[in-house]
């Protein structure tokens, strides 16, 4: 149980979260854990088996402030809501800015760059650890010209520019990707980035945790009162939750990526639990699943401090809270949108 940005994060299993007086009260095992004024609440988020009474749920509603539903892993399901006029004016607002030129090239700019700098910081880390190995001239050389791509972007003129160096970006990127990868199993090469279907146990496992984290973005979005539909960095396409790409952008590297990497060169993944389908692309078998699974749900678990807020948060509140920045900028509070960027 956590607050940030006057929102309540409940994620321990079994919680109650009951109404006392002006109070919200969360109890586990009918201990009371945690005790808030109920007017120092913006949003109450539940994830997994976690209950609320009634009255809390009419409390809320009369005071504007929304309940949300997650499952465990962190998939969106319901959320109760009183009459919420903030929410309307809110995507009112999305909807002008991402048909403003200016206003989308600022968001642009700073998810781009930061998804850059990310990237960068994943190839030093490489090249840190593996010092004395072979390819690490290779990962200096990428974080460098990553470094000159992020300025770019910072200093683009349009949003079609700064996509086009973005994907500039992510051939160099994904370039030296394969000298991260430490595993003794020569089938863990990472053959250009492809999907649909993914062609290579590494492209498998990236589009899978792709899918996984845009989950968590779209759910991010929806609680947060955006419009999953109407993205910045990503345009208008039916079907395609564009914001919660947006969102997910910075997190790829960090998150993803790492966690990938950390399957292979640990050997919690082996080729053999990947087979080849009749379409001719690459998929896991159900154990290895469950193992990325697993070590997604454990990643998300870890702590750090943010580095716009300064606060201890977990992993996998994150993209939570990125959306709510997001959503502060869109509304004036701020007069940019912050990124994540990982140090």
């Amino acid at each position: 149980m956590k607050q940030h940005l006057n929102t309540l994060f409940v994620t321990t299993e079994g919680a109650y979260v009951a109404k006392q007086g002006e109070a919200v009260v969360v109890r586990v095992n009918d201990e009371p854990r945690l005790r808030l004024p109920l007017h120092n609440i913006g949003g109450i988020v539940c994830f997994g088996n976690v209950s609320c009474s009634p009255w809390l749920m009419g409390a809320c509603a009369e005071n504007g402030i929304a309940i949300s539903f997650l499952t465990s892993n962190g998939r969106f399901l319901a959320a109760v809501n009183g009459y919420a006029p903030g929410n309307v004016l809110l995507r009112r607002e999305q909807y002008r800015r991402a048909d403003d030129t200016a206003a989308t090239l600022s968001i642009v700019r700073n998810i781009v760059a930061a998804k850059i700098a990310n990237a960068r910081t994943v190839l030093l880390r490489g090249a840190r650890d593996r010092a004395e190995a072979p390819g690490v001239a290779d990962l200096q050389r990428a974080a460098a010209r990553l470094a000159a791509c992020a300025e770019q972007v910072r200093a683009a003129a349009s949003a079609d520019l700064a996509r086009g160096i973005e994907g500039e970006a992510a051939n160099l990127y994904f370039g030296a990707f394969n000298h991260l990868i430490t595993s003794p199993h020569g089938e863990f090469v990472l053959k250009g980035r492809n999907r649909r279907p993914p062609l290579d146990p590494i492209n498998a496992l990236l589009s899978f945790l792709y899918t996984m984290l845009a989950h968590d973005a779209r759910a991010a979005g929806e609680v947060a009162g955006l419009d999953a539909a109407v993205g910045f960095l990503h345009r208008d396409r039916p079907g395609r939750p564009s914001l919660a790409l947006d969102l997910m952008e910075e997190f790829r590297p960090f998150l993803v990526d790492r966690l990938v990497l950390s399957l292979i060169n640990r050997q919690q993944v082996k080729p053999g639990g990947f087979r080849v389908n009749e379409a001719g692309g690459v998929e896991m078998d159900d154990d290895t699943r469950r193992v990325v699974l697993t070590a997604y749900q454990a990643r998300k678990q870890d702590t750090l401090t943010h580095p716009f807020l300064g606060e201890e948060v977990t992993v996998g509140l994150l993209v939570h809270l990125q959306a709510r920045l997001l959503a502060r900028h869109l509304r004036g509070d701020l007069d940019a949108y912050p990124p994540f960027v990982w140090k």
